[in-house]
């Protein structure tokens, strides 16, 4: 397992559950390389391949069909650079209508 997410829905207090995530490699462009949907749990446990190559990755969250028509964010993106493409990544979404935050988890 290289990455992981999951997504907390900070207004509603619990996981949000079936958002469509892409974890997309930039080479000469952004392509995807692995898409996945967070569980009951908000988690996207296991995405992409068991080991990357080293260099800028983001992971896009289609928000929009959890937040609603009305949704500020109908897209979050977040980038992040991988150096070490065997050592597992996991990359949490804090989620409201009206921000979000991340950080490196464990």
């Amino acid at each position: 397992m290289t990455v992981s997410t999951h997504i907390l829905d900070t207004c509603r207090g619990r996981p949000a559950a079936d958002v469509r995530v892409r974890l997309e490699l930039h080479d000469d462009g952004w392509r995807t390389i692995a898409e996945g949907r967070t569980d009951d749990d908000g988690r996207v446990r296991d995405l992409g391949p068991e080991s990357l190559t080293a260099g800028v990755y983001r992971l896009v969250f289609a928000t929009g069909a959890y937040l609603g028509p009305d949704a500020f964010f109908p897209e979050v993106t977040l980038a992040f650079r991988i150096a070490d493409g065997s050592a597992h990544h996991h990359v949490p979404l804090l989620l409201s209508p009206f921000a979000y935050s991340t950080y490196r988890g464990s």
